[in-house]
């Protein structure tokens, strides 16, 4: 199957602590890892990491390689097919050039959020219909921490609703959460086999 004109944004920055602070997150391995293998497995275009700060960029590049070229490569091969996807960028706005670049037309923004929000949110269903049917390219931003900041999620065109389990307790892995939502919007259904 052809790629989907999807991409899935990780941001590391600007994001909020516990706090509330407006802080940079940590990449971390197992983020570059089993989110590109997601992006893979669901038809995404690219997995866009994004961090300001050159230290995590060059570790986001020393991790990739490794499953590239050498001994990673001939250990895991198929890594390398997901790992392929993985972009890095400096802030949202650097990512959404690229994008909008490759495409050639604007990006839908659609942020991620644990809270319910009034006003611009979209469903699963219309965003799984937006972007099966390919009629414009689609970003989903998802925040590490707490969550992206109110300025990145008032920029965008429509907030997720949110996943809700069945208690009170909502703080997933932003690992659980990019596969869930994935799911909810591009996952077979039980009648399609």
């Amino acid at each position: 199957m052809e790629p989907l004109r999807y991409y899935l944004f990780l941001v590391h920055y600007p994001v909020y602590n516990k706090r509330g602070d407006v802080v940079v997150s940590s990449i971390t391995n197992l983020d570059i890892h089993d989110i590109s293998r997601l992006v893979k497995t669901y038809c995404g275009k690219a997995f866009f990491m994004i961090t300001p700060l050159s230290a995590q960029k060059a570790m986001i590049e020393r991790i990739t390689s490794h499953w590239k070229a050498g001994f990673g490569a001939v250990y895991n091969p198929t890594r390398d097919e997901a790992l392929k996807l993985v972009r890095v960028a400096d802030s949202i706005e650097d990512a959404v050039k690229k994008v909008e670049e490759a495409e050639g037309q604007r990006v839908l923004l659609v942020a991620t959020s644990a809270k319910k929000r009034e006003g611009k949110r979209i469903s699963y269903r219309e965003l799984s219909r937006i972007i099966r049917s390919g009629e414009m390219p689609v970003a989903i931003l998802l925040g590490t921490g707490w969550g992206l900041t109110e300025d990145v999620i008032k920029k965008c065109d429509f907030v997720l609703d949110p996943i809700e389990g069945l208690g009170n307790y909502n703080h997933l892995s932003v690992r659980c959460a990019a596969a869930i939502i994935l799911d909810r919007i591009l996952g077979r259904k039980d009648d399609e086999g």
